[in-house]
């Protein structure tokens, strides 16, 4: 670990095990429970977790936005949509790359980018 690096990143999570199953499907995310309110992750890059709550993280609201990289866009679209994620900003252009924006299914908003 480095000092003072952004370390774990934590969500909200309406339903935690769609969430999981969403994200193990779409990005091969790893999970652990540690009880029925809340879920760690690892294997996205940085490691975190997803605790039980009605409420749900979208740019919209002023957080935080999470961007994954992929070199296959249109291929991680078509990903995320097949396993229940929702698009919620097309792939559009942005200087150094394109992206879109999605929601898991529980609301929570992130971002995929590639520079291809």
């Amino acid at each position: 670990m480095s000092h003072t690096h952004i370390n774990y990143v934590e969500f909200p999570a309406i339903n935690l095990t769609a969430t999981q199953l969403f994200f193990e499907k779409a990005f091969g995310w790893s999970f652990t429970s540690y009880g029925p309110e809340y879920l760690a992750f690892s294997d996205s890059g940085v490691e975190g977790g997803f605790y039980q709550s009605e409420l749900k993280s979208l740019t919209d609201n002023g957080s935080v936005l999470v961007v994954l990289y992929t070199k296959q866009l249109e291929d991680t679209l078509k990903t995320v949509e097949e396993n229940g994620g929702s698009i919620v900003k097309p792939i559009f252009s942005f200087p150094g790359g394109r992206r879109f924006h999605f929601t898991e299914p529980s609301g929570n908003e992130l971002a995929v980018w590639s520079d291809q």
